[in-house]
């Protein structure tokens, strides 16, 4: 063995970060020239039993307590313990695929619990094969829709985008890899931020979420003028505000701050004026508290605004969609030879077999929902007409979504295709239960193709930064996807034959349960509210007419204040130890052990996330509901708050250049 071969990994290059200048190249961890253990047997084995574990625990956990959460960094970390234990020769590509494999479970759970439970919520019938095919075919759309967008998200936006949840996995890999300092930061990070938000979730020493309302004024605005200020105390997301930096952070806030401290007093101060409640099961405006007002109204502006930036990226993206539709179509006429000999980390699914996929998997579609769903000609066409055509435009906002601020708005996307589907499966003659069900199971293989698509372009970033070779991460992901759509779809029967999903109880499933709420009045023929999409679209445009990024603040305005504010205070920290001193070098030093402590906070909340949520599942809570819900616990969490975030500080400025 040479020495290039034992000696440790040096860890990521100097400009993973950043833009690359004219001519430069970004190299890899693994060389691009070299070959290295990826796919075998191992990696496969314990990606596999990654996909089913994971998907199992994300099911039962996301329909138990309404909690569903992302198994890219835990699986992560599991795959690098496993490989230390058994003393692996070169882990890193194997890591990779473990991970790659192993977290398709998380996207297509979400894909699935979403949607498919509302089909118990309303009483409908659904079979296992139903919520199999849905899933599988929903998440291997999904892949096929995003390979031709690998290249520009991963590599041509080089620095451009933060990748927050990306980089925090690809350092956990890198510091299991390499060893040394930095892997004692990202340990002791990891401890920190963990046991922090550990506490908070398992014991309620603090509470979660800070609100001005614990001050007499705060109280008042709130319930006079409905202004109020939300801050979430956990350390994850704090330390995915320092990723994402403040650039995004500023623009993600500034969304959420027009919805709250703009748009829900405007909406407040009219409702005074409405003497008549919009609807029997809404109360009046002027009765309604902020966070009322956000999730009837506000938030659909949000969702009007996230549906144009996607259809504005499209537009943006055209050449790069019609030189992968010329380069698919070359490589069908002329095989291999006009693309030349590439590199392996270069080296997508070849195009011909991408455009083939796509259209045998738009083929198995229809098959399934003429023979499965809705037993009519015209609208199983209907339908896969809705699946293909949302599916492909939301891809890149799904993609943008996780690169900017690592969330995927998975949720509101759905919303939209449900009341789009709803709407058109109407006009064509399909209402009520077979509508119902119809509309459904379409949401269900779009929610999974955008929670698939959002969640891949994650793994091929990681790969793209430590050198694996991305036709192998796509072609493996496809098993990932079959394993966890079976086990999923296990799940969802087996839980409701368990515990049922409506009654005393019940599964909480809260996103099935909105999903529900909406699709029983469209199919009805009751109105969507399309006034605020429409406000939203045009909002979109506007920002995109001053070149302020459409997506990130539409994300702000979707996205709950309290989620958005310590996103806001991680990107002010980044600023901050990146600018103290007049040496870029030191600055360049502190920055990047502000990255590894942030990525520390964000796998320790994760990994103790799962395990908190489990202990819940399992009906250990030690939350004491009183305390946790006073005042005196929110005046504790920010001071919590401001000790962590000094922590970070303080950790940061220790970074010496030599580091």
């Amino acid at each position: 063995m040479s020495e290039n071969e034992i000696q440790k990994i040096a860890g990521l290059p100097d400009n993973a970060y950043s833009e690359l200048q004219p001519g430069e190249e970004y190299q890899p961890v693994m060389s691009p020239v070299e070959d290295y253990p990826e796919v075998n047997a191992w990696s496969v084995f314990w990606g596999l039993l990654m996909a089913v574990l994971f998907s199992a625990a994300a099911a039962y956990l996301g329909l138990k307590i309404g909690q569903v959460f992302e198994a890219a960094i835990p699986i992560a970390i599991i795959a690098v313990g496993l490989s230390a234990i058994a003393n692996r020769y070169k882990p890193l590509g194997e890591n990779v695929i473990i991970q790659s494999i192993g977290s398709t479970s998380g996207a297509v759970v979400a894909g699935a619990i979403f949607t498919i439970p509302a089909l118990y919520i309303l009483n409908l019938q659904v079979d296992f094969y139903q919520v199999f095919m849905a899933s599988l075919l929903g998440g291997s759309l999904g892949i096929l829709f995003l390979i031709p967008f690998r290249k520009y998200f991963v590599a041509e936006m080089h620095g451009k985008f933060p990748f927050p949840e990306a980089t925090a996995t690809t350092e956990v890999l890198i510091t299991g890899e390499k060893g040394g300092k930095q892997a004692g930061v990202l340990i002791v990070s990891g401890l920190i931020g963990g046991f922090y938000d550990f506490i908070i979730a398992t014991f309620g020493w603090w509470g979660e979420v800070f609100t001005t309302r614990v001050f007499e004024i705060g109280n008042t605005l709130a319930d006079k003028f409905k202004i109020v200020f939300k801050l979430n105390v956990g350390a994850a997301v704090m330390g995915l505000g320092y990723i994402v930096g403040l650039k995004y952070a500023a623009i993600i806030a500034a969304g959420s701050f027009v919805s709250w401290f703009v748009i829900i007093p405007i909406f407040s101060f009219l409702g005074g004026f409405i003497t008549a409640a919009p609807a029997q099961d809404i109360p009046m405006i002027i009765n309604m508290s902020a966070e009322q007002i956000f999730s009837k109204y506000v938030r659909h502006i949000g969702i009007g605004g996230i549906a144009m930036a996607g259809l504005i990226g499209i537009i943006r993206s055209s050449g790069i969609i019609k030189s992968a539709i010329s380069l698919g179509v070359t490589e069908i006429l002329h095989g291999h030879k006009a693309n030349g000999k590439k590199l392996r980390t270069q080296t997508d699914l070849p195009m011909g077999i991408i455009a083939a996929g796509i259209v045998l998997t738009a083929i198995v579609i229809f098959i399934f929902f003429y023979m499965g769903v809705v037993h009519n000609l015209t609208h199983a066409l209907v339908g896969l007409a809705i699946v293909m055509i949302i599916a492909f435009l939301f891809t890149t906002v799904a993609a943008n979504a996780i690169a900017i601020v690592g969330t995927n708005p998975v949720s509101g996307m759905t919303l939209m295709t449900l009341i789009l589907s709803s709407i058109v499966l109407v006009s064509v003659g399909l209402s009520g239960t077979a509508g119902m069900v119809s509309a459904l199971i379409i949401g269900g293989v779009v929610c999974t193709a955008l929670s698939v698509a959002g969640a891949f372009i994650t793994d091929l970033k990681i790969g793209y930064w430590l050198g694996s070779s991305p036709y192998k991460q796509e072609r493996w992901k496809f098993l990932g996807t079959f394993v966890s759509a079976g086990t999923v779809a296990w799940v969802i029967l087996i839980l409701n034959e368990t515990y049922g999903f409506t009654g005393e109880g019940a599964l909480v499933a809260p996103q099935a349960n909105a999903m529900a709420a909406v699709i029983q009045p469209l199919m009805d023929n009751q109105p969507a509210p399309w006034m605020l999409y429409v406000a939203g679209a045009f909002m979109a445009l506007i920002l995109t007419m001053i070149k302020v990024p459409a997506l990130a603040f539409a994300l702000g305005m979707y996205i709950p204040l309290e989620l958005n504010t310590p996103i806001l205070a991680g990107g002010l920290i980044a600023y901050y130890v990146s600018s103290r001193s007049k040496d870029e070098e030191l600055n360049k030093a502190r920055r990047e052990r502000g990255t590894l402590i942030a990525s520390g906070f964000i796998a320790g909340g994760a990994l103790m996330g799962v395990i908190s949520a489990m202990l819940r599942y399992f009906e250990f809570n030690w939350v004491n509901a009183e305390w946790f819900e006073s005042h005196s616990a929110e005046m504790l969490a920010l001071v919590m708050f401001v000790l962590i975030s000094v922590y970070m500080i303080w950790d940061s400025l220790r970074a010496k250049k030599e580091d």
